[in-house]
């Protein structure tokens, strides 16, 4: 069973890679300093990898 991790956006979406801003929405974050909890799953941890230096990972 996954357990769950509260990602938040913390940097600015304008000027990143267009695949970097998709894997952003991809999580079901919006704007700065919004935070959504999602499911710790391969796919999830893999774009929350990626795009690392734009958010605020926490265990929920």
């Amino acid at each position: 069973m996954a357990g769950k991790v509260k990602v938040t956006l913390v940097k600015s979406l304008n000027g990143r890679l267009a695949a970097h801003q998709a894997c952003v929405h991809g999580l079901g974050l919006r704007r700065i300093r919004h935070s959504v909890v999602v499911e710790d799953t391969p796919e999830n941890r893999g774009m929350i990898d990626k795009v690392g230096y734009m958010l605020k990972v926490e265990e929920a």
